[in-house]
């Protein structure tokens, strides 16, 4: 388990402070104001992409996206962005085809924007409340996923995902005592990854209009997480709880949502345009940096092991 946790100014380096203001509805929250920094040089994609289990790397680079799945100009600014970085792979929060998760508009709102990395196996989805809506049919036939393909694992170089299905109608539950749930604590407990995340979509903590989601408040740093990955509130939120980091990452193209009730250990919190995380990891530090359409970037946040 890591025991250094710390934000850094995008500027600076120096520890984030950012501005107090109103965003939503009359609530004193914090208002983040982008700021322009360098991203590191990219990497050339690799003319042959093997699986993620043949992939002996010491650093990996990828993009996490959440409720984008509306095609348009939104989601097509958000693709772009992802793009321009050339991930190793891309992680989605949920919420990846609305309205209803149907065979009928898997095409146009997830194929005609990431159908490489579908075909590649680079894009690793979790499965969101409206990808349910028509059962998720879908979803099986078209993306090629480990295990049941609604919930699994995917190692990659330094970084274990762990990609949950937190909707209700999962059929293994969702409560800290299911199957779903006693899967991800053996599975954590038995990797010996440098970093080991969660993805679901329903957000355990959100200060947003859906708000947290109880049932998904498992002890995530007690089994050996460090870090948790969400979507369903369409903004980004960067919240410390329980030793842990819990990102809300929901601005990938559908709409954008008002802040509501800021919830405890809430940090940042940005709602003012669409964008995506890009994380890159290796052996001793993971950094994560969301970053808006416009390249600017708003949050940067990063782990380290100890000693390091």
């Amino acid at each position: 388990m890591l025991v250094l946790l710390f934000a850094v100014s995008a500027c600076t380096g120096q520890p984030a402070a950012f501005p107090t203001g109103a965003v939503g509805e009359g609530v004193s929250t914090v208002k983040v104001t982008p700021t322009w920094s360098p991203l590191p040089p990219l990497r050339p994609s690799p003319t042959v992409l093997p699986m993620p289990s043949a992939t002996p790397v010491a650093t990996v680079r990828f993009a996490v996206i959440g409720d984008f799945g509306l095609a348009g100009p939104h989601e097509q600014a958000v693709a772009d962005l992802v793009h321009s970085w050339h991930p190793d792979f891309i992680v989605t929060t949920g919420d990846n085809n609305y309205p209803n998760g149907a065979r009928e508009t898997m095409a146009q709102n997830v194929l005609q924007y990431y159908g490489d990395e579908v075909r590649q196996h680079r894009f690793f989805p979790a499965l969101g409340n409206h990808d349910w809506r028509s059962g998720i049919d879908a979803h099986l036939e078209t993306f090629d996923l480990p295990g049941n393909e609604r919930y699994y694992d995917v190692l990659w170089g330094p970084v274990h995902l762990f990609i949950l299905d937190s909707d209700t109608n999962e059929p293994d539950g969702i409560d800290a005592d299911s199957p779903q749930a006693q899967w991800l604590r053996r599975e954590l407990a038995a990797s010996s990854a440098p970093w080991k995340l969660v993805v679901a979509h329903h957000p355990p903590y959100s200060s947003g209009r859906h708000g947290s989601t109880p049932r998904l408040q498992w002890p995530f740093a007690r089994w050996g997480a460090d870090a948790v990955l969400s979507g369903h509130d369409h903004t980004y939120e960067r919240i410390l709880r329980d030793g842990i980091v819990y990102f809300v990452n929901g601005l990938g193209g559908k709409s954008r949502y008002k802040f509501r009730d800021v919830v405890q250990g809430s940090e940042v919190r940005y709602n003012e345009d669409y964008g995506a995380m890009l994380v890159e990891a290796g052996a001793d530090s993971i950094t994560f940096r969301f970053i808006n359409i416009h390249g600017q970037v708003v949050d940067v946040y990063t782990l380290k092991k100890p000693g390091k």
